[in-house]
């Protein structure tokens, strides 16, 4: 800041705002030409002894400064750029403006930029390099350029070529020390395969030379696959306000190619309407390879370039003289270069400015400077997250997100698996009924599975005959039925998976936010702690997946086994009954016909139970236990089963059909029934074995069902066991602070964290 400021002091700025850089484009147009007018004696320009090298060489020095010190990637500095097609004589430019040779063989071009500061102020020629890092071999920016020297400083102009080379070796090889590529010889460069083709790194050369001018360019890269240098000037200053041409190699155009000339001159004096630049074009005669192995000074290749244009037509007649030659290009660049310079000078301070108030601002928003001892502040943050992540597990914590989120995603887990529940329709063509998903007649599942098959008496039947080996007759083969529950059963693994990944990103972003929240003060240190932390959640994950699959393993083999008898009996004698009273009544169960008005309404978005049409709508019944029956007993002194009359609230209670039939059995003696055991009054069904069937495999799925869910909550109890884990895990990492290098380590890094 105070550098920018010295500097300020010691420039004027008056003229009106420029844009904050300029585009040299060098172009060889071969094929354009021009008009007469009378010549005018040429005379040279002595760019060093102007008024842009005495009173503004302050400013050049400041930018180079400012460029050196990375400056260049947080405002926007002023600068000369020359961009130009290969062999469009691009780099006998930079030659004829720095007077330095540049690589130039066949088929070469510039592969990295190279910065060209030139001050006057010496007495003799010298010259230093300097690689500018700035970029990773990605291209992606670093968090902060690095300047290194390299080599030694020239003071003789004809080794500069080979130590150019040399830094430019080195910019494409970046994984390579760059002191190697110091005594590399030309043929050995020639042979290197270099590991970037093109490179965002600079090459910085630095030249002081009494015989030029206070002058800083740019060379950008030629892309060998993109030679259209003026659709890239185009592209980047479409208006053409910060834009000059340069056309190259007039003297390649011979006697003949009138029109061509007519073009250049057209484009020289501005008349041309398809090239059209604010601050025009130039046209230089650059010397030919017989005149660069001649080693001509710079004043005779300036004197012979002017001789041609004085003496050549149709370059002779055009009045703006300045227009041609190195010394009117360079003379007119450096002072538009200062002008911009002293323009930008004000915006620059208010960009400096700016970036000050908000390196302040980020300096006021950092915490307060550590009271206590770094080695008690780490482990100090570390119990405070261990007892924060066990809260979180247990609950106990006041952000329920863990609980409430995971308890979410067990009850979608047990919708389901619910929605697994086999589809047995005990008819001939079971399409033509209703589903039975409890024996009470009241639910009926509408989010099933699409992996469940809905299957009838046949489809039973058929199972069955599959399955029959060497058994003997009336006996139903076991295989058939596990067959059957490993159709339901194979369809709980999706489910199971799914919500173990959503347990495990829910305890993911837990963990993420705790560790920002407890180490996040300290980039380092949250880092470093968070990789700690989540290798040992990955352990409690992975035993949770061991967990889940030796669940479904007990459920998807066999054998299929239960010690809960008693339940499973119980269900298979209700199903069993269910099964056979809607046999006998199936009427009563065949699917109601829809109306064109029932299928255009709209749907209630993802219901989980619906009513059966035209049934009863007594209270679903708790999808974690087996269907309610209700069941009447007769004692022989009492009786439950009597429903109010219809139409008459207050009316007598009318006994119902089961009641009666109970009441009967009880006064014959046959006291103690219930209505599922009615059903074995009902005559023998030519399909007995494939209702048992059906009966055996339902109620087994509801036992699994109980037991997969019972598994699947122990997910808890995985996390919670995963806090302990990690509370033990960090405990123990506290009692590093007892061994030396790890204090030692311990220091260093809240030394760094806070420096």
């Amino acid at each position: 800041m105070d550098l920018l400021r010295n500097r300020r002091k010691q420039a004027a700025s008056t003229e009106p705002s420029i844009e904050p850089s300029i585009d040299v484009t060098v172009t060889s147009l071969p094929s354009l030409s021009g008009s007469a007018s009378p010549p005018e004696p040429w005379e040279e320009v002595d760019i060093s002894s102007s008024d842009y090298a005495r009173r503004r060489r302050e400013l050049m020095e400041m930018m180079v400064d400012l460029r050196s010190m990375g400056a260049d990637s947080l405002i926007a500095l002023p600068s000369v750029v020359v961009i130009g097609g290969q062999s469009a004589g691009k780099s006998s430019l930079v030659e004829a403006v720095s007077g330095i040779n540049v690589p130039r063989d066949s088929g070469t071009c510039t592969r990295c930029p190279m910065e060209c500061n030139m001050s006057s102020h010496a007495t003799s020629w010298s010259c230093t390099i300097t690689l500018r890092f700035g970029f990773d071999s990605n291209g992606l920016d670093l968090q902060k350029p690095t300047n290194v020297q390299f080599g030694r400083t020239i003071t003789d102009r004809s080794e500069f070529e080979v130590w150019l080379r040399r830094a430019q070796a080195a910019i494409l090889n970046p994984n390579v020390p760059s002191s190697t590529f110091h005594t590399k010889t030309i043929e050995e460069l020639r042979n290197i395969k270099n590991t970037l083709k093109f490179s965002r790194n600079v090459v910085c050369v630095s030249i002081e030379d009494p015989d030029a001018t206070d002058l800083s360019f740019y060379d950008l890269p030629d892309d060998m696959e993109n030679q259209q240098s003026m659709s890239l000037a185009r592209a980047a200053d479409p208006n053409g306000k910060r834009t000059i041409g340069v056309l190259t190699k007039p003297d390649t155009l011979g006697t003949g190619a009138i029109n061509q000339r007519r073009k250049w001159i057209e484009i020289i004096e501005g008349r041309s309407e398809e090239h059209t630049l604010r601050h025009g074009f130039y046209c230089v005669r650059l010397p030919d390879d017989a005149e660069r192995a001649q080693r001509l000074s710079r004043a005779e290749s300036q004197r012979r370039a002017a001789e041609y244009f004085d003496t050549t037509s149709p370059w002779k007649d055009v009045i703006d003289r300045r227009r041609f030659g190195i010394p009117g290009f360079v003379s007119d660049i450096s002072q538009l270069l200062i002008r911009l310079i002293e323009e930008a000078l004000p915006r620059l301070r208010e960009d400096v400015d700016a970036l000050l108030a908000k390196c302040t601002k980020d300096f006021d928003e950092l915490p307060p400077p550590l009271e206590n001892d770094p080695q008690i502040e780490v482990l100090g943050r570390m119990n405070a997250f261990c007892d924060d992540f066990k809260s979180f597990a247990n609950g106990s914590h006041e952000d329920k997100r863990l609980a409430q989120r995971n308890r979410a995603l067990y009850a979608i887990f047990k919708r389901d698996i619910r929605g697994t529940a086999p589809d047995f329709r005990p008819f001939n063509d079971p399409e033509d009924y209703v589903p039975l998903d409890d024996t009470e007649e009241n639910m009926t599942l509408t989010e099933r599975d699409p992996g469940v098959k809905m299957m009838g008496i046949y489809d039973i039947r058929k199972a069955i005959q599959e399955a029959i080996g060497w058994e003997l007759p009336n006996n139903v083969p076991y295989q058939a039925k596990a067959n059957l529950i490993a159709q339901f059963t194979k369809l709980w693994v999706t489910p199971s998976e799914r919500c173990l990944v959503g347990v495990n990103n829910v305890l993911d972003q837990v963990i993420d936010a705790l560790i920002s929240t407890h180490f996040g003060r300290f980039k380092v240190l949250e880092e470093y702690f968070g990789n700690l932390i989540r290798i040992q959640v990955d352990i409690c994950k992975a035993r949770a997946r061991g967990a889940v699959k030796t669940a479904l393993d007990l459920e998807t083999t066999t054998p299929h086994y239960t010690q809960n008898t008693h339940y499973l009996q119980t269900l298979r004698e209700k199903w069993l009954g269910h099964y056979k009273r809607v046999r006998s009544r199936p009427s009563m169960y065949r699917a109601p016909i829809r109306h064109i008005e029932e299928v255009v309404e709209p749907m209630v978005s993802k219901p989980r139970l619906t009513n059966i049409p035209n049934r009863s709508t007594s209270p679903s019944p708790d999808i974690d236990s087996p269907p309610p029956f209700k069941e009447f007993m007769y004692n022989g002194s009492s009786m439950t089963g009597l429903v109010k009359s219809p139409g008459k609230p207050n009316g007598p209670k009318l006994e119902t059909p089961e009641a009666k039939a109970l009441r009967a059995l009880a006064e014959a003696g046959y006291a103690g029934l219930r209505v599922s055991d009615l059903a074995r009054l009902l005559p023998p069904d030519s399909f007995e074995e494939e209702l048992v069937v059906m009966a055996d495999v339902r109620a087994y799925y509801h036992v699994a069902y109980k037991a997969s869910l019972t598994h699947h909550l122990r997910f808890n109890a995985l996390i919670t066991s995963s806090s302990a884990s990690l509370t033990i895990f960090l405990s123990r990492s506290s009692m590093l602070s007892i061994m030396p290098w790890q204090n030692n380590f311990l220091q260093s890094l809240l030394t760094s964290l806070l420096s």
